[in-house]
């Protein structure tokens, strides 16, 4: 999550994506998408706190934190209106919760990455891999985590920002590393996290399940992406792990 992207900029959408199961909507158009995992609420309680985060979750996906009122929300949650001040002060309040869970779990997903392996090539392959299959799996949440942010407030947008500074961090580190034994050739290594914090990223703005390809599969074609971007040798862990085959000796 970069912290140097316009925060909410909300690209233009092509139709065409790796799974080829982009639509041509605009990001976080066509409304949630019931398989996807629900389990990043699982801690918010009580229920009804956590039907109205998934019911906001689904309206600003849809329509755009903006476009959305709290009698919406609480309509897609089976509440009314006055309910959802029980537990969220404000719509603003109900996007920052989403936005602190989300990019919350992000950090958690790339320090889990960074810490799962030695080598910098296979820390950065388990890193986008992992990346890239949670914006895939859960990309409606994704699309509002990533492309609602400058809805936030001041003290919020701060906070979030820190967050995702440092997911450029820890990025920014496997690349250093990589670059300290040969491993990667880079030559910016900043603007480099940054490339691949927003490549990954960007599946969130185009995924639909039911594409060609599986969240995993996406997150192992990127894995090799990024590992053929910084330079990786041959011989390097790729995508699924393995080394890429080679070819025979003469």
């Amino acid at each position: 999550m970069t912290a140097e992207t316009e925060p909410g900029a909300e690209p233009e959408v092509v139709d065409e994506s790796p799974g080829g199961a982009a639509d041509g909507a605009a990001p976080g158009a066509g409304g949630a998408d019931a398989r996807e995992p629900d389990d990043a609420w699982g801690g918010v309680t009580p229920d009804a706190a956590r039907r109205l985060l998934l019911a906001a979750v689904e309206a600003f996906a849809e329509r755009g934190f903006h476009a959305t009122t709290t009698r919406d929300i609480a309509s897609r949650a089976g509440m009314s209106p006055a309910a959802l001040y029980i537990h969220y002060r404000t719509k603003e309040e109900l996007l920052y919760q989403i936005s602190r869970v989300g990019h919350e779990r992000s950090v958690r997903i790339l320090t889990e990455a960074n810490d799962s392996a030695t080598s910098p090539a296979d820390r950065l392959a388990a890193a986008v891999r992992a990346f890239v299959r949670w914006h895939a799996e859960r990309h409606t949440t994704a699309r509002v985590v990533q492309y609602e942010l400058n809805a936030l407030a001041e003290e919020h947008y701060t906070e979030i920002v820190a967050l995702r500074r440092r997911s450029e961090e820890i990025l920014r580190g496997i690349l250093e590393d990589g670059v300290a034994v040969g491993e990667f050739a880079v030559a910016d290594v900043r603007g480099t996290a940054l490339a691949v914090l927003s490549l990954c990223i960007d599946v969130a703005r185009w995924f639909r399940s039911g594409g060609s390809r599986t969240p995993g599969e996406i997150g192992a074609l990127y894995a090799d992406l990024v590992l053929r971007m910084v330079g990786a040798p041959a011989g390097a862990p790729r995508g699924d792990g393995r080394p890429e085959r080679q070819g025979p000796q003469r």
